[in-house]
């Protein structure tokens, strides 16, 4: 019985352990002041260490397209998903700034589904200053000095990605590499992509959206209805087809290749009604 008691004891714990979201490392992203777009929000760096649901660290907020920044020291707590900052200290600043630098509290929740960190602030000695705040894990590491030049390309990224609707880029990777294709098919002589497959080829989008190095191959294929001409004209209908479904989910043309092979591929046998079905269809690769 104590063996018992000792076993539900240990799967608790582990339950618990394996429920809290590991804050510890750097976050970057963006503050965005209450009523303001995310294209004139504030870079904002989050670098995080805890110990017995207590956190320090610092932040790091900068102005774009200068060189203005200020570092703060950082305190506060988590609990599971959510943590509570407390802006303590500014610490250092860029000495030409003129910029008003608030001391901040904010409340974030972690999506383990998007990978965002994300929740309000308000400040705590400056009037009516509120908004959200949006991070991501990163692997860049916060700087604590003055830098003369400051790269904010890593933003316009970001904000690219929150507005295509794109998960943080640690949930990309894993919606990449847990990928699996199937083939889109089509009705007897037609390269009309019928709306169930909608959704994946949506998926398939995102995807590619979510990796600047990404392009798709796309290769189409019929059954052996027909001449071997008309089916090679048929099966670039079909690629042509969802090129130009992902032309206008904003893949840009030059990630896409084609090839079309008519009647020479298929993948099931062409004397009944459900292989010629499954032989009518569009392929798909990542290069």
């Amino acid at each position: 019985m104590k063996n018992y008691i000792l076993l539900l004891i240990s799967i608790s714990f582990s339950t618990i352990t394996n429920s809290q979201t590991n804050f510890n490392g750097n976050w970057e992203g963006v503050m965005i002041r209450a009523g303001r777009v995310i294209e004139n929000g504030i870079p904002f760096k989050l670098e995080i260490q805890s110990k017995d649901n207590k956190i320090s660290g610092y932040s790091r907020e900068e102005i774009l397209k200068t060189n203005e920044y200020a570092l703060k020291q950082v305190t506060g707590y988590l609990k599971e998903n959510k943590i509570k900052i407390h802006q303590t200290v500014i610490e250092k600043k860029s000495k030409s700034s003129k910029t008003k630098w608030c001391r901040l509290t904010a409340e974030l929740i972690y999506n383990k589904n998007t990978g965002y960190l994300e929740g309000k602030f308000e400040s705590i000695d400056c009037k009516r200053f509120i908004g959200k705040i949006i991070l991501y894990k990163c692997q860049n590491k916060l700087i604590k000095k003055h830098t003369e030049q400051i790269n904010h390309n890593w933003f316009n990224e970001f904000v690219y990605g929150i507005k295509e609707n794109l998960n943080a880029p640690e949930i990309r990777i894993k919606e990449r590499k847990n990928f699996i294709f199937k083939p889109v098919f089509f009705d007897f002589d037609k390269y009309i992509i019928r709306p169930e497959f909608h959704n994946f080829l949506d998926e398939i989008t995102k995807i590619v959206k979510g990796h600047s190095d990404l392009r798709i191959k796309v290769v189409g294929h019929t059954d052996s209805d027909g001449t071997e001409e008309y089916n090679i004209i048929l099966s670039k209908k079909r690629s042509e087809s969802i090129i130009e479904y992902f032309s206008t989910k904003g893949i840009a043309r030059d990630r896409i290749e084609f090839d079309f092979k008519g009647e020479k591929m298929p993948i099931d046998t062409n004397s009944t009604n459900e292989g010629r079905q499954r032989n009518r269809r569009v392929d798909f690769f990542f290069i």
